[in-house]
């Protein structure tokens, strides 16, 4: 034999950047970062989608109602995993990627993926409200809290609260302020 390592070796001993998806805007940032630190780092891309199972806390939150069996859930998850890498990759990543479809709370689970001290897990920090902080336990906090490498928390890009805020303005039908626009526009008035 040769002192040659085989793939699953050097696969095991490979850096890693691993990172939570969603398919919100939040985690489509996250994941743009953690491409570029894992080309700068010359790291493998673990892009890691968390579901849940019918009957768990989370879904029974969302849609107490719907009854899917759990290969459909997982099915969703799948498509949402292949549409956020495609939205965000569309020429591919520039580094190796190996997406990853777990069933499990998703900060648990990202935990569980960037077992390594020499991993760098990156989540999206998000905008937390109050109520939906209530609502909606933060996976970020989790992943601080737990995880035994580097973790880096992404907050959401300027241009995605400006979208949040016109969509908040557009849902509750307010008009749109003109006046400040106009003044930013005209300039200093003229003497």
């Amino acid at each position: 034999m040769s002192g040659v390592p085989s793939d699953a070796a050097a696969a095991a001993r490979a850096p890693r950047v691993v990172v939570g998806v969603n398919g919100e805007s939040g985690s489509r940032t996250a994941l743009r970062r953690a491409a570029a630190e894992a080309r700068h780092r010359g790291a493998e891309l673990w892009p890691v989608l968390a579901w849940q199972a019918p009957g768990s806390v989370l879904c029974a939150r969302r849609a107490p109602a719907v009854a899917l069996p759990a290969q459909d859930w997982q099915e969703l998850a799948r498509g949402t995993l292949l549409t956020t890498l495609g939205e965000v990759f569309p020429d591919g990543a520039g580094v190796v990627l190996r997406a990853l479809l777990a069933q499990g709370h998703p900060g648990r689970v990202l935990v569980e993926t960037a077992d390594r001290e020499d991993d760098l897990l990156v989540v999206g920090a998000g905008h937390r409200g109050t109520l939906h902080r209530v609502l909606r336990p933060s996976v970020s906090r989790y992943c601080l809290a737990h995880a035994g490498c580097p973790v880096l928390a992404v907050p959401p890009s300027p241009l995605e609260a400006d979208l949040a805020a016109a969509h908040r303005r557009n849902l509750w039908r307010l008009r749109l302020d003109t006046r400040s626009f106009a003044e930013e526009t005209a300039g200093p008035a003229a003497s």
